[in-house]
């Protein structure tokens, strides 16, 4: 397989880097979930924030690491057996979920470091924090944050759903494509 995209298909690289925001989305998604049911006595309830701000951190270098490499390689033609409707809907589906995505992990650098602590990454390195820009900017952030990621989740599964139809229903490539 070529590391490069080709005329018909997405190579290694672009491959691993949608299957990787793909299961980053998902983890942050459900851990997401776990950590507002959690208390502030819970046994894992600051190693699961941490967790999380860590991910978020690594998902917005995979993500600025995509978007260069669309625009370095870019992506296949698209299909011949699909209108030109169904086309640019894809094209502005994907667009949607960099835009929806980079927001979310915005949003959640804000509430990370509304209290002037910096995000500590696996002990590797740390994220700066800036001074905050709002009094209520943890509490504003997060009601951004928590309806961006219920969104995010809501147009993946959207976009897994098409994925599926048009390799079950439509039998074309356009799974395939982006399968090692």
């Amino acid at each position: 397989m070529q590391l490069k995209n080709t005329h018909s298909r997405y190579g290694l690289i672009a491959i691993s880097l949608h299957w990787l925001m793909a299961l980053s989305i998902f983890g942050l998604f459900g851990l997401g979930l776990y950590m507002v049911e959690l208390s502030y006595y819970d046994e894992w309830y600051r190693g699961s924030l941490e967790l999380h701000k860590a991910m978020g951190v690594m998902v917005i270098g995979v993500l600025a690491l995509r978007i260069i490499w669309r625009y370095y390689s870019k992506p296949p033609a698209d299909i011949k057996s699909n209108s030109a409707v169904v086309n640019k809907a894809a094209k502005l589906a994907h667009r949607l979920l960099y835009a929806i995505l980079a927001t979310l992990l915005i949003s959640g650098y804000l509430i990370s470091t509304a209290d002037g602590r910096s995000i500590d990454v696996f002990g590797v390195f740390e994220v700066m924090a800036m001074p905050s820009m709002h009094e209520q900017q943890e509490d504003i952030a997060g009601i951004i944050h928590w309806g961006l990621a219920w969104t995010l989740i809501s147009l993946v599964a959207l976009h897994a759903a098409a994925a599926l139809k048009h390799h079950f229903i439509d039998k074309d490539e356009t799974l395939k494509r982006i399968l090692p």
